[in-house]
């Protein structure tokens, strides 16, 4: 009997001992079913792994609304194999989240494999490039609109230095964007900024810091954002009307059709927070920009009252849709779902 146990026991001491010998030679087995970029550190080493998506938080909030974390889930989806990226300003100099956060957002969002959140360090974002001397000499104090002009600064130099696509947080993503240097048609022959996307070192967007410098002018909104990329775009392309549903090339960028990104004008947008008879499909566009900024009356998107808003929230962020938005009493309600139990 005894010559029987010691006998299993060195077998089990065998397949141990070989266990521990295979472990040994696969060190990162741990994190094996990670992406690859999840168990690197630091923003330069993930910006290696593939054109990232970039959404840029200027304030010191540290509490994203549920349109945030909206634009960032569904940009998450949308490209599941490219690193999807929240600089915050009020976040410290770390790639996690705080440990006192109570932030229900930023702990939905940490949850995806490919969403990082990053401090906005301006200062050595600007460096090395014509917004430097603009920004160690500017009193943001005394600027009228900083939290848009900086932000609009900030999205010009990162996208320079490290290529991507850049969006604004109140911009929901349906569909990959095919372009890699692009910018996003407003209207008829004007640009906006809050979607656009190049590759590294583009001149375009050098020209466009070069032009943020020389014609500053802190007291009209817009001026270093959408009106300084059609300024640049008048000067790089001869702007014609846009035909049907197609973009206009423009030397080695492309222009986007309005249908791409702004299918709803910017003075129709309360239409995002009505009930549609018929729902549009939304066939051409590749994301939905909801002009947040006009929305100066607060509306919010409700649970269970059927607007286009609402919709939109269940198909392209079902889980901020499940876990961040409030019914009509004012209540986050739950559904039960399988990733939800």
């Amino acid at each position: 009997m005894l010559t029987k146990l010691q006998f299993s026991l060195s077998v089990t001491l065998l397949f141990a001992c070989g266990f521990l010998y295979q472990f040994t030679l696969k060190p990162s087995c741990l994190i094996c079913y990670l992406p690859s970029y999840k168990s690197q550190h630091g923003l330069e080493a993930l910006l290696g792994h593939g054109r990232c998506i970039v959404f840029l938080e200027t304030s010191e909030r540290m509490e994203p609304t549920p349109l945030v974390s909206c634009a960032v889930e569904s940009a998450a989806k949308v490209y599941p194999e490219q690193p999807v990226l929240l600089l915050m300003k009020g976040l410290n100099n770390s790639m996690q989240l705080p440990p006192n956060s109570t932030s229900p957002a930023l702990s939905l969002l940490s949850a995806f494999d490919n969403v990082f959140l990053f401090p906005l360090d301006m200062k050595s974002l600007f460096e090395d490039t014509p917004l430097f001397s603009w920004y160690t000499r500017i009193n943001s104090s005394t600027e009228r609109f900083w939290l848009h002009i900086s932000s609009d600064a900030s999205r010009l130099a990162f996208i320079w230095k490290y290529g991507g696509v850049y969006m604004d947080t109140d911009v929901i993503s349906i569909r990959p964007i095919p372009e890699d240097n692009f910018l996003a048609a407003q209207k008829s022959k004007f640009s906006s900024n809050g979607v656009f996307g190049f590759l590294p070192h583009h001149p375009f967007l050098w020209e466009c810091m070069e032009n943020f410098v020389e014609n500053y002018n802190p007291n009209i909104w817009g001026h270093q954002g959408p009106e300084l990329m059609t300024r640049l775009l008048r000067v790089w392309c001869k702007l014609r009307d846009f035909q049907e549903v197609s973009d206009l090339k423009c030397l080695n960028f492309s222009f986007l059709h309005p249908q791409r990104f702004y299918p709803i004008s910017f003075l129709a947008w309360r239409r995002y927070y009505e009930v549609w008879d018929t729902e549009p499909s939304f066939n051409d566009s590749y994301a939905l920009h909801l002009w947040n900024h006009m929305n100066q009356e607060g509306k919010a998107v409700v649970r269970g009252s059927n607007t286009l808003v609402e919709n939109l929230y269940r198909k392209h962020c079902p889980k901020t849709y499940r876990d961040l938005l409030q019914g009509p009493e004012g209540s986050v309600t739950r559904e039960q779902s399988p990733g939800n139990k």
